[in-house]
């Protein structure tokens, strides 16, 4: 029996399927390579020549270049912008914060000493505390509006905003009881006082502290050197002095132009960077060493006078009906209070004497130094009266026209607001000068980069048009 001869497998191209290939039942299948394998291999396989060479470190070049102008201008934004809130938020709103304690403890002063007056208390005393009364409103007004919301800082906000009606209902009635000669005026005048002294400025002090803390967290946000954008500038610079000297060893040509062009713009864009970083933050330190401690110090002074004052103001209202025991020995508690406060008026008066670096800001110190000698020293002299019974000779000692407690009081309250204005004008002209050393960089160094990122293609792509 003859067989049909078997079909021969048709060459490619003539239209007839070949079988398909079997494998082995088990035979695991090859798998297929990942694409970064074959973007190596391709790779490997360019760096054996020297165009594909070239082109890996003209890669590698304007990667690095770009990167140190990106991080560059990043992190010099942050600063800029860290120095900017320095000037015009977190300082003024500290300032704010310490002048709402400051109006609040004055309007308490005025209420006490147009207490003290009876039925003559004078215009200039009832303008006095309610001018003081609208300036804590209105600076509270501020602080809300640049109060985060929940932040501990509303909190406080809110809280003095619901207690300033309470205390300015209280002072009133002790007014209008005072006017007519009931002795309960003087029960509510004490009562607004504790609710001034043990509620509104602890709420006050609060919030003066928590707007300094964000005035020292943009300090440390403006000032720490840039040090990544450093390094890689540094990374930069070597690895074109690197391809500089390696072009020079195989072409014996001495320059590139467009390798050069990107080591000057990268040497430019580094040194802009760390001297402009530097002034800046040889502005900064002076604005805070020179103008934020001395301002902190006075502030702190001058709440310790008005506290004094006020103190000294109630001693006289109360007629020792609040004293504090201390040690077994009883004492007024007002009189009590009010050594404290001028301890610790003293104290920061030194302080404030210690930091100021001029004339100017140390001259209206001193004379707030001599105010307060003779402060204590009429204060002695109406205690001594007031202790002896004569209540009127007491009086006249403290809010008399004459040889008053009341004349060194404004004397010191004056000099300090002199002294703070003086500060305040020097923050201002070292943070300023702090900022603006950073104007223009994180812009200049992105243009530089993409400059020298371009040159340095340049320079590699010469050499490139060599072997075409």
């Amino acid at each position: 029996m003859t067989h049909p001869p078997t079909k021969s497998a048709a060459p490619p191209g003539t239209g007839t399927a070949l079988p398909a290939q079997r494998t082995r039942p088990g035979t695991p299948t090859p798998s297929r390579r990942t694409a970064f394998a074959e973007g190596a291999d391709r790779l490997r396989a360019a760096a054996t020549t020297e165009p594909g060479r070239l082109r890996l470190i003209g890669a590698v070049l304007a990667v690095l270049i770009v990167a140190f102008g990106a991080v560059t201008a990043w992190q010099m934004t942050d600063r800029a912008a860290a120095a900017d809130d320095v000037l015009h938020r977190s300082q003024p709103l500290s300032s704010g914060a310490a002048d709402i304690y400051r109006s609040l403890a004055d309007a308490n002063t005025a209420a006490s000493s147009g207490f003290l007056a009876g039925g003559q208390e004078t215009a200039a005393s009832r303008a006095r505390y309610e001018k003081d009364i609208q300036t804590a409103a209105a600076k509270l007004v501020t602080a809300a509006a640049n109060s985060e919301p929940g932040s501990p800082s509303e909190a406080a906000v809110a809280k003095l905003n619901t207690l300033l009606p309470e205390y300015k209902g209280l002072v009133e009635r002790a007014r209008v009881y005072n006017r007519q000669g009931y002795p309960v005026g003087g029960a509510y005048l004490r009562y607004a006082n504790e609710k001034m002294q043990q509620e509104m400025l602890p709420a006050a002090e609060d919030l003066y502290t928590k707007e300094n803390a964000r005035l020292a967290s943009d300090y440390s946000d403006a000032t720490p050197y840039p040090w990544a954008a450093i390094v890689l500038g540094l990374l930069a610079l070597a690895a074109l002095a690197w391809a500089q000297l390696r072009h020079y060893r195989r072409t014996n040509r001495l320059l590139n132009r467009g390798l050069v062009a990107a080591s000057a713009a990268t040497v430019g864009t580094l040194l802009w960077l760390v001297v402009g970083h530097t002034v800046a933050r040889a502005g900064l330190d002076g604005s805070y060493d020179h103008g934020v401690r001395s301002l902190n110090v006075l502030h702190d002074a001058r709440i310790a006078s008005l506290k004094a004052r006020g103190n000294e103001n109630l001693s006289l209202v109360a007629r020792g009906a609040e004293t504090v025991t201390v040690g077994g020995r009883t004492y007024d508690a007002y009189y009590y209070d009010f050594d404290k406060d001028m301890a610790a008026l003293g104290k920061s008066l030194t302080d404030a004497a210690a930091l100021a670096d001029d004339t100017a800001g140390s001259k209206p110190v001193v004379a707030a130094e001599g105010n307060m000698k003779v402060w204590k020293e009429w204060h002695a002299d109406a205690r001594a009266e007031d202790e002896n019974g004569d209540y009127q000779a007491a009086l006249d000692k403290v809010i008399g026209t004459k040889d008053a407690t009341a004349e060194c009081f404004d004397s010191v309250d004056t000099n300090l607001k002199n002294a703070l204005a003086h500060e305040e004008a020097q923050f201002k002209e070292q943070a300023t000068h702090g900022r603006d050393a950073m104007s223009g960089l994180p812009i200049g160094a992105a243009m530089l980069g993409v400059a020298a990122a371009a040159g340095a293609l340049f320079g590699i792509g010469r050499r490139l048009s060599e072997y075409r």
